[in-house]
């Protein structure tokens, strides 16, 4: 569609001449009694002939979606669980007292954090009570690690690393390379193409050897779709070469693109999931593999049908996909902040291709964030702290306890993760744990006394 068009974008595609192409999308239709007209635009002033075949338009009512989401949830985050209580010589007790906690959570949620919480007790514990994932605001960007040429300095993501591993807390790296000009540090700008090659081998070497083996994923290219900053300096070529050198000094490491307005909206061509592919199979005709689909996820008002839409599309290449930054513009007040995040992240958290969803919402000191905000300054909950309080609370089984049946067994329905179970017969209590992981089957899991 044009960007100057009045109506509003439902689906996007990348249509190439003489093959067909696949287009989904969605959008909401408030009144059935006004009249709905779906069209078909290019990009550019071409006449263009446009075929369509195999159309299909299926209409939800806002209940029957939610029902779809809670499902997909019970299925995809949940799992049928039965333990077995018996003795040592292996007679199953019935009547025994079962007792299960859920200890760590298989789904990583978590928040974009800076230095601001290094040595902030209060921001600390109001962390780690919620997440268990985190990623660096600013703190490992090239402008922040060698602000001047030559001159490393990793003393604040150091400091916030030690709170990372402190408290067992999964971390993404952030980011790499910014394709963005207004983001480098300002001294890169001024570098010849050969000393600018010279300048990013180091930038990996010095980042990727210091920080082997600690962050579970690395952005190594944020927001390719949108720039080409390193393209344009060293040759169509140069993001290609990033992977393969991140991937030679740090190979456990997930590599990600990670860029924005591709499952918020369909505004350009150049923000559509097509383009992301298309960036994807470019990478892989060079020879090397991205491991990871990050989509920002900054969002105005959302339109679910279109999320999904997207997601669907790019789960069909069976990569992780993360919503790395999410947040809701500040145009809006709290509590519809609080209200479109909640769509947001109950759309991200039942779709079963999204492996995790990061929010962007770190606290600064003078009680600002980058658009959304969890809490006051005195880490007292905003609506949209609230919000992930409640959703928290619902994606987690906490703790079951009952007694085991006539054959010896007790069963429950639980989240993906870890669980301790203590089970009491005849004055007798013994412990154990057991992992709960994605199946279709049922976990079986069985204690004696």
């Amino acid at each position: 569609m044009s960007g100057n068009s009045p109506h509003n974008c439902v689906g996007t595609v990348i249509a190439r001449h003489d093959c067909w192409s696949f287009l989904k999308g969605g959008f909401y239709m408030n009144s059935v009694s006004t009249p709905t007209l779906l069209y078909f635009q290019n990009f550019g002033d071409k006449q263009i002939t446009i075929t369509i075949s195999s159309a299909s338009l299926q209409p939800f009512t806002k209940e029957e979606w939610s029902f779809q989401q809670e499902y997909k949830i019970n299925t995809e985050r949940k799992r049928a669980v039965t333990i077995h209580v018996s003795n040592k010589q292996g007679v199953r007790l019935p009547g025994a007292v079962v007792r299960v906690d859920q200890v760590s959570k298989d789904f990583p949620f978590g928040s974009a954090i800076n230095n601001y919480i290094i040595g902030n007790l209060p921001y600390q514990k109001w962390f780690v009570e919620r997440f268990n994932a985190a990623v660096f605001e600013n703190e490992l960007k090239w402008a922040a690690t060698e602000p001047k040429q030559g001159v490393y300095n990793y003393t604040l993501a150091d400091n916030m690393l030690d709170f990372v591993r402190a408290n067992q807390i999964v971390a993404r790296g952030h980011n790499i390379f910014w394709e963005d000009p207004k983001y480098l540090p300002s001294w890169v700008l001024n570098l010849t193409n050969a000393e600018l090659e010279l300048a990013v081998k180091r930038r990996i070497t010095s980042l990727m050897t210091k920080y082997k083996d600690e962050f579970v994923h690395w952005d190594v290219s944020n927001e390719f779709l949108h720039f080409n900053f390193y393209e344009e300096k060293l040759g169509q070529n140069a993001t290609f070469k990033f992977f393969k050198a991140a991937h030679d000094a740090d190979p456990l490491a997930t590599l990600f693109m990670n860029d924005f307005n591709v499952v918020e909206r369909c505004s350009d061509s150049n923000s559509t999931v097509d383009a992301y592919i298309s960036k994807i199979n470019d990478l892989r005709r060079f020879g090397v593999w991205m491991d990871g689909i990050g989509l920002e996820s900054h969002f105005d008002v959302p339109n679910l049908p279109l999320m999904r839409a997207i997601l669907d599309k790019f789960a069909i290449l069976q990569l992780p996909i993360w919503l790395t930054e999410v947040d809701i513009s500040n145009k809006f007040n709290h509590d519809q902040q609080a209200t479109y995040l909640e769509e947001v992240l109950r759309e991200g958290f039942s779709h079963p291709s999204v492996n995790g969803i990061m929010l962007w919402s770190a606290l600064h000191q003078n009680g600002k964030c980058y658009q959304m905000c969890l809490t006051d300054t005195n880490f007292n909950n905003l609506p949209a702290g609230d919000t992930v309080d409640k959703l928290i609370k619902q994606w987690q089984t906490g703790f079951v306890k009952s007694q085991t049946d006539e054959h010896g067994a007790f069963s429950f329905y639980g989240f993906l993760g870890e669980y301790t179970v203590t089970a009491s017969y005849g004055g007798k209590t013994t412990n154990s744990t057991f992992s709960v992981s994605r199946s279709d089957e049922t976990r079986h899991f069985s204690i004696q006394i």
